[in-house]
């Protein structure tokens, strides 16, 4: 290589350099505002209760009781009740459907203590493992890194590909200055206590049932998860449970036979106790708030005292 070309290869090197410097200040920027300029917009939504419940979960380095599931669990537990049945701190850890079955159930992991019990309260065992709508996972999660403990290596990809909308649509609050307002009713943070129940008032109801209430479907995917997390959990000296949801009881839903089948098929898949009977959780239509899925506060005590009778007969029993 004679001087010239020497030169040149320094020079291009040097450059090179710059470049990925330059890309990287470049990279920085854009992620520093992201962080902390467009994120957080949606602190004050239902969603963003999750950092309170995550942050009582890490309070308690004692056993405690912690539930887990669906809004059916948010909108249908009085914690209190439990804590005082058992004299175990609660955790209510119910948020949404749309999260998937598998976001809820990570949230075993979190701050596991000898003696803990964890109880899964699902209305579907039937999924691809997946986060539903990974958009609004975003927007729960959104930059509290201890949240994102959450995900697991394969929620990465589609949180990825889902980022894009979501920034789109912080920018857009953060433009309107519409991001982080403070809400009212029972889909605002602030519609929580500290147990992480909807504390909200709901009296009457407000849900009109049209569609036919069937079981629960199951699929092996789910099933071998729940087993999964069973076996982790043992291996940490804390126990997992399953229990039962709110089924609407009226003409349009399935014969009770029905879930009496899905009920023992699951109590035979499941590795961990399912310590409820379907049959004792269907509550009258005029219990249901604005879901086939959220009672009417007393709707909730009524299956918060269900599931303290379960959990009684199984301590009995075990």
């Amino acid at each position: 290589m004679d001087m010239n070309k020497h030169n040149l290869f320094i020079s291009s090197s040097k450059k090179n350099v710059f470049l990925c410097v330059k890309a990287m200040m470049v990279f920085v920027l854009i992620l520093t505002f992201c962080l902390k300029v467009a994120m957080p917009q949606y602190l004050n939504l239902y969603n963003a209760s999750l950092i309170d419940k995550v942050n009582r979960l890490n309070s308690l380095d004692e056993p405690k009781i912690v539930l887990l599931g669906n809004s059916n669990v948010a909108f249908g537990i009085e914690s209190q009740l439990i804590e005082d049945a058992f004299s175990m701190p609660v955790v209510n850890m119910g948020l949404h459907g749309g999260l998937g079955n598998a976001f809820h159930e990570q949230m075993a992991r979190l701050n596991v203590c000898r003696g803990d019990i964890y109880i899964i309260c699902h209305s579907n065992f039937s999924d691809n493992s997946e986060i539903t709508d990974a958009v609004l996972a975003w927007t729960t999660i959104e930059n509290h890194l201890e949240l994102w403990r959450i995900l697991r290596v394969q929620d990465i990809y589609p949180m990825i590909k889902a980022y894009p909308t979501y920034l789109k649509n912080c920018l857009e609050l953060l433009v309107a200055g519409e991001g982080n307002q403070l809400t009212e009713g029972c889909y605002s943070r602030n519609a929580f206590n500290e147990y992480g129940d909807v504390c909200f008032e709901r009296m009457l109801t407000k849900y009109t049932f049209e569609n036919v209430i069937n079981p629960p479907k199951i699929n092996k995917t789910a099933i071998n998860r729940i087993n999964e997390l069973n076996h982790w959990l043992n291996e940490r000296d804390a126990i997992l449970l399953v229990a039962g949801y709110p089924i609407g009881k009226g003409n349009l839903t399935a014969p009770d036979e029905e879930f009496v089948k899905i009920q023992k098929e699951l109590e035979e898949k499941l590795e961990c106790p399912f310590i409820s009977e379907y049959k004792d959780y269907m509550f009258d239509y005029d219990l249901f708030y604005d879901s086939d899925l959220h009672l009417t506060t007393q709707g909730a005590q009524i299956r918060t005292n269900q599931l303290i009778s379960d959990l009684k007969q199984w301590k009995e029993d075990k």
